[in-house]
């Protein structure tokens, strides 16, 4: 299983008795490929890099060191929640790095989605270079790609952690134990783990972070919008029972404005567009119908409470055509 295209022969992972066997296989992989040296994981606190690291943790032990990376691009709370989780709950070897303003200088003026992604894996990396500098023996990078990552950069759109790293790369190898899995079958493998539902259940969130989702060129005062607005919706899906019910959701916010009203003033601000999709391996999808009612509550909440927005969209696109986030 070291290739990047999934055997024909390769069954699904459906059970714990398939999960276990795989967990069995990749623990013998990785310690093979590995051996005695040190591996730097990219913990993003999300399901994929969870269910790497419960598993390398399985296989090498403290050999594992997490780092994980705020590039400012992270969903509200959402970095103190991965300290909360990894370091206070789960004890594990976690670095913590706040880089923010390292990256939205970078990103300042890039409008190219692909660039973009670039940027931002080319500098995670960066970043993980200079912690290999000041700790010994790190030798791999471990990653949680999944297959959906690797089908969808040829052709569709890079990943940042498929095709999104520098030539210069200077690792002696990427550890990537999960890369030919299912984002349903990389759950299976993390509940087989023991990681806690809150964990496994995740929902997917993409290594650009809100990067992809603050469409065109970044700019701090919109990026703010955007995560304030993604709050409130993931308070109000979970008050209304959807969390569970809905395999992903999220808010975009495109870089032009529209015109909108307030006491009696016109204005230029945002709209912001809510994205919601529900699959089971991430290749297709389909469009939930929500009550109306919510979605009326969300867009009062996110106009009376999110500054710079006038506009509020349900996007009804499938998969395909559409992917399941706008860059």
């Amino acid at each position: 299983m070291c290739l990047d295209v999934r055997p024909e022969s390769m069954e699904r992972i459906t059970t714990p008795e398939l999960a276990e066997k795989f967990i069995e296989e990749q623990i013998d992989l990785v310690r093979k490929q590995v051996g005695d040296k040190k591996v730097l994981l990219a913990l993003s606190g999300g399901v994929d890099s969870s269910v790497v690291a419960a598993l390398l943790i399985k296989a090498i032990g403290k050999q594992l060191v997490c780092v994980h990376v705020n590039h400012g691009l992270m969903r509200k709370g959402e970095s103190e929640q991965v300290i909360e989780m990894f370091q206070n709950q789960l004890e594990a070897n976690l670095i913590y790095i706040d880089a923010t303003d390292r990256f939205l200088d970078l990103l300042d003026g890039v409008a190219d989605p692909e660039t973009k992604r670039k940027i931002i894996g080319g500098e995670f990396v960066k970043v993980f270079e200079e912690e290999t500098d000041k700790l010994e023996g790190i030798s791999f990078l471990a990653q949680g790609t999944i297959y959906p990552d690797i089908l969808e950069s040829k052709g569709v759109k890079a990943h940042h952690n498929v095709g999104g790293l520098p030539e210069d790369f200077k690792f002696e190898g990427l550890v990537e134990p999960v890369k030919l899995l299912y984002k349903d079958e990389v759950r299976v493998v993390g509940k087989v783990l023991g990681l806690p539902s809150n964990m496994v259940d995740r929902q997917p969130f993409p290594g650009p972070g809100l990067g992809v989702r603050c469409l065109g060129a970044i700019t701090r005062d919109r990026l703010h919008a955007l995560r304030e607005a993604d709050a409130i919706l993931r308070e109000e899906f979970d008050k209304a029972g959807l969390t569970d019910k809905v395999w992903q959701f999220f808010t975009v916010i495109p870089d032009f404005t529209s015109t909108g009203v307030k006491d009696g003033k016109r204005l230029d601000f945002w709209p912001v567009i809510i994205r919601a999709v529900n699959t089971v391996d991430a290749m297709h999808c389909t469009v939930p119908e929500i009550d109306y009612k919510v979605l009326k509550h969300i867009t009062d909440r996110i106009l009376n409470e999110v500054d710079g927005v006038c506009r509020v969209l349900y996007d009804l696109s499938p998969k395909p055509i559409a992917t399941i986030e706008w860059e």
